[in-house]
């Protein structure tokens, strides 16, 4: 059903949670995990930019957690850090590696904040040629 799958990370407790389900639906599917972490160029570019050897400490520690994850597994994993907007950075990967499903997790963000600041994984459902599997925050089942 699955050989590729793709789950974005930033590290957080919401990305976490939805590792573990990528990581199970990729051992229960024999499937290949892709790891991606990308820095946002927003952050990465801004007028008060943080150090670029943080930005990239962040995202070797963010794709190493889940690559221990699926190693415990014994599923493949392919790891990458890009540059990028996030949504549209996560959705050429999956173009470009024939991706079959995204795992993500969701913030939970609403209302107003969700208005200003937009979700990504929100874009990321609306633009994606595949599937999306959100995964909520923990308490939010």
């Amino acid at each position: 059903m699955f050989d590729h799958i793709l789950v974005p990370t930033d590290g957080s407790d919401h990305a976490a949670r939805a590792a573990g389900y990528a990581v199970d639906l990729a051992a229960t599917y024999g499937a290949a995990l892709h790891v991606l972490y990308v820095v946002d160029v927003r952050v990465a570019h801004a007028d008060a930019p943080a150090d670029d050897d943080e930005l990239q400490t962040r995202g070797e520690r963010a794709v190493g957690d889940v690559d221990a994850r699926a190693a415990d597994r014994d599923v493949p994993v392919e790891t990458e850090i890009r540059v990028g907007l996030p949504h549209e950075t996560i959705i050429d990967y999956g173009r470009e590696r024939d991706i079959d499903l995204v795992v993500m997790g969701t913030h939970g963000t609403s209302g107003l904040e969700r208005y200003l600041l937009g979700s990504v994984a929100e874009r990321v459902v609306r633009l994606s040629d595949v599937p999306v599997l959100c995964v909520p925050p923990a308490g939010d089942d």
